[in-house]
């Protein structure tokens, strides 16, 4: 299972498409809906891509866990004093960390990032793929972590800001209500104030948290990559947690997902269907988002899985379907030329419901407090003989513009 395998599924995909597209093209050529029988066939032909989908995905995981257990036999073999010797710090980190699951060590350990603190780390492990760029990217524990920790959750791979703290106390960020307006002015007239208008939120460190259980047998079996197998539960566990709430928490207790923050782009129209949209509605929400926010490298779409099957049958006034699929390994499909990522958080196509948003999610920040903390404990089960991990993060997030760099789409009624 190489590239070309995984490249051979690509190419499956496209010609899966190009049959959808020919189904859909030859009733818009009759003037009419979709029969019954070629229903059932579009939906069939979604679903391969789906299925498709989730084998390059399923490849592309195999692959990297490979590289990854590979990577971990070496440095056993080899220990790490070498690369201590030549003052790699990475090295150092990793063997602290596998004496710390082994035992070792303490009974906690925090796990920092390599790297200087900012976005850029964070928008580096978004290329989960090594086509895409992982294979520049020096493998760490903190760096499976948090890419599989992103890897479940879309808002985190559309590209948001990212501020890595090194402690957690309260954060003020300033965030932009309303933009400031220019008017003409007659010659000698009176040029009227008109300031952006500013608030601040306060980014806060909510807590989530993974409990982990190995066997004795495996934290002692040195030719299992454990390090891998526990950045791979709690990474997703985590990303699950905090993935939702960065998409429709509500604030207060929770982190404001980015659902919450957002602003009306465009409201359907009756259709027929509750909560559907046209492709004229998806365009007109692609302009209601201005310019620079548009243009914007971290611009596109959040939606839910199950709504892409009704984004892929529309098309512009021209005839030219709006969705079209990645030829690319770990590039994105895109949507009148914008990424689409999704997320199962966000809502599904219904009546009020904010089903498909657009904009610049460059403008949503996160923040992550600097430390992964894992916690050991070989009481809290011993009379089964498993080895207890616990592992805990501390994050939030909100939409630091509110004049409009993401805005979404709400389904009318029937």
């Amino acid at each position: 299972m190489d590239s070309n395998f995984i490249k051979s599924l690509l190419e499956q995909r496209a010609n899966i498409w190009e049959e959808g597209k020919a189904l859909l093209d030859a009733a818009a050529a009759e003037n009419r809906d979709l029969t019954g029988e070629e229903d059932a066939k579009w939906k069939a032909l979604n679903a391969a891509i789906d299925e498709r989908d989730a084998r390059i995905k399923d490849v592309e995981e195999a692959q990297q866990r490979s590289a990854d257990a590979e990577k971990a036999m070496s440095d056993l073999l080899a220990r790490s004093a070498t690369r201590e010797d030549r003052g790699d710090p990475a090295g150092a980190a990793d063997e602290e960390a596998r004496k710390f699951f082994r035992g070792e060590g303490g009974k906690s350990f925090e796990v920092r990032a390599n790297k200087p603190m900012g976005s850029e780390e964070f928008r580096v492990l978004s290329k989960l793929s090594a086509g895409a760029g992982l294979n520049t990217v020096k493998t760490s524990f903190y760096d499976q972590l948090v890419a599989h920790l992103i890897e479940v959750s879309g808002i985190l791979q559309a590209g948001p800001t990212v501020l890595n703290t090194t402690s957690g106390e309260s954060l003020q960020v300033p965030k932009t209500t309303s933009h400031g307006s220019a008017a003409l002015v007659a010659e000698g007239g009176t040029i009227a104030a008109s300031d952006p208008a500013f608030g601040q939120i306060t980014l806060g460190a909510y807590k989530y948290g993974k409990l982990i259980q190995v066997s004795s047998e495996l934290v002692n079996d040195t030719s299992v990559d454990l390090l891998g197998y526990l950045a791979m539960s709690a990474g997703r566990a985590v990303g699950n947690a905090l993935g939702t709430d960065l998409v429709v928490g509500a604030g207060s207790t929770l982190p404001r997902g980015v659902v919450t923050d957002a602003t009306l782009g465009v409201t359907g129209v009756t259709t027929g269907v509750a909560g559907a949209f046209l492709s004229t509605e998806l365009i007109d929400l692609y302009f209601s988002v201005i310019a620079p926010y548009r243009n914007s490298p971290s611009a596109g779409w959040l939606m839910k899985d199950a709504t892409l099957g009704a984004v892929r049958k529309l098309k512009d006034t021209t005839g030219q379907f709006l969705w079209q699929p990645s030829l690319q390994i770990g590039v994105p499909d895109t949507l009148l030329g914008k990424a689409v990522h999704t997320d199962p958080n966000v809502a599904a196509v219904a009546t009020s419901a904010k089903s498909v948003l657009f904009g610049d999610f460059s403008q949503y920040f996160v923040r992550m407090v600097n430390g992964i903390r894992f916690e050991r404990s070989d009481d809290y089960a011993f009379n089964t003989d498993l080895v207890s991990f616990r592992c805990l993060v501390r994050a939030d997030g909100a939409l630091i513009d509110l004049t409009g760099a993401v805005k979404y789409f709400v389904g009318a009624a029937t």
